[in-house]
């Protein structure tokens, strides 16, 4: 992979640095495949893939539960694999499942919590305080997380990660499984951490709201690698400011090598099924329309739209984001 693709910033050190990393399970499932990039310190940076991607098996050789099968990893300058202690003093993760004791309540979770972190029982009472007052979780800290609903219990988890103040927070797919009102509350709660922390945020996402509200970078995950990084309005202006969609039935193969022999397609023009995506190149979406009528192709259905990740993903892999 090209350093272009890997670096965060010439100027900003790294605060995660991951070259050639590869995981390789038994049976020759190739999960991770010699995956390199950088993440600046502050930077909020996405795994954005669909399930199987890659993107756990990721999070999980840089936190140090996953053996990588080859290649470097490092969080604040520590090789997770060479001084795995040092690289988890640095860092704190929230996994998709939840790890927190529900017999407990929210504010004995986190006092647990800062004991093995061997902060001091006046300053972890501060410390919970502070986090219980950030995550609107006050009126509740003293009931057992049992009684909480998803979303508190989400904030829980993230709360007692900070405990430790990391340099380098890890979010697995924080929002999966909840319901969209609180899923879009947890998102800005999650938008605001910086602000307060200054701490550098590696998430991993199908969500394609997620990646473009939160994230300053995106690396693109498909079947282990990583096919596209950038920033979410760079690899959206890869595909220009407009698509021209149509559902083709008979031979849209054919439909697609006639615009492309016309010049009404280039190659970032993909097809799926019964339906192209045209990207326009700049050209009014109603000239497009109006060439591919005149061509004689016949389409059952035919709109314009602005383009979104999903589209970035379907046409780098032929998948869909949301698969």
């Amino acid at each position: 992979m090209s350093s272009q693709l890997r670096a965060a910033s010439a100027s900003e050190k790294a605060a995660v640095e991951v070259r050639g990393l590869r995981k390789t399970y038994h049976g020759g499932v190739e999960a991770v495949r010699d995956i390199d990039f950088d993440v600046a310190t502050g930077e909020v940076f996405g795994l954005l893939g669909p399930n199987g991607a890659g993107k756990s098996t990721t999070i999980g050789m840089l936190t140090t539960t996953i053996k990588p099968t080859r290649g470097t990893a490092r969080l604040g300058g520590f090789d997770v694999m060479k001084n795995p202690v040092a690289a988890r003093s640095v860092s704190s993760v929230v996994f998709q499942e939840p790890v927190v004791d529900k017999a407990l309540t929210g504010r004995r979770n986190l006092d647990l919590h800062a004991r093995l972190w061997g902060i001091s029982p006046s300053a972890a009472g501060r410390k919970i305080a502070d986090l219980a007052e950030a995550f609107g979780l006050s009126g509740v800290i003293g009931r057992p997380v049992d009684s909480y609903s998803g979303g508190q219990r989400r904030r829980l988890e993230i709360a007692r990660a900070l405990v430790s103040e990391p340099k380098v927070l890890f979010l697995d797919e924080p929002t999966v499984g909840l319901d969209t009102r609180i899923r879009y509350e947890l998102l800005d709660l999650i938008g605001g951490l910086r602000g307060r922390t200054g701490m550098t945020t590696v998430l991993t996402t199908h969500y394609l709201d997620e990646a473009e509200r939160l994230c300053d970078r995106i690396a693109v995950m498909h079947q282990g690698s990583i096919v596209a990084l950038d920033r979410p309005a760079a690899l959206l202006a890869g595909l220009g400011a407009e698509l021209v969609e149509l559902r083709v039935e008979n031979d849209p193969a054919g439909a697609l090598a006639a615009m492309q022999a016309r010049g009404l397609a280039a190659n970032d023009a993909f097809a799926v099924g019964s339906t192209l995506t045209v990207p326009t190149g700049g050209r009014p979406a109603r000239d497009t329309i109006n060439a591919i009528a005149n061509l004689g192709i016949h389409a059952e259905a035919m709109t314009t739209r602005k383009p979104t990740l999903d589209d970035v993903y379907l046409q780098l892999t032929g998948s869909r984001l949301a698969a």
